[in-house]
């Protein structure tokens, strides 16, 4: 199965653009623009089960380095900084990696979880400018 079975190849292709620089992708942006965070938790946990290179019912930091590689082959690598940002706002219990709990894969969490860490994350950036 492939992503574009699940997302629109256009919105993927709009969403990859957006962060060809290094260190602008931002994943509550990425989602939205590729039309994942409207996707019910089936949807998402399609797209959790392609991310998931190796089928370990996680996804590991190597593996989310080529978190845009998987949506484009043509995309760049995520950079250092922004592989651990992503993985900090998803990995709910700080194992380093992002997935299954027991036999129970929080895959239906994973985009509200980037979408609210995105937004703390903001709130945090614009109260430390004011100080």
């Amino acid at each position: 199965m492939s992503l574009s079975s699940i997302l629109s190849a256009d919105a993927i292709d709009s969403a990859i653009k957006d962060c060809q620089a290094a260190d602008s992708f931002c994943p509550k942006k990425f989602f939205q623009m590729c039309g994942l965070s409207k996707k019910s938790a089936q949807d998402v946990k399609k797209v959790f089960g392609i991310l998931d290179n190796d089928g370990s019912g996680f996804i590991e930091e190597e593996e989310l380095k080529f978190f845009l590689q998987r949506f484009s082959p043509g995309a760049r690598v995520l950079t250092d900084k922004e592989t651990k940002a992503f993985l900090c706002a998803a990995d709910d219990d700080s194992d380093g990696r992002i997935g299954a709990d027991g036999e129970k894969i929080s895959i239906s969490c994973i985009v509200s979880e980037f979408l609210s860490a995105e937004m703390s994350w903001r709130r945090r950036r614009r109260s430390s400018r004011s100080i």
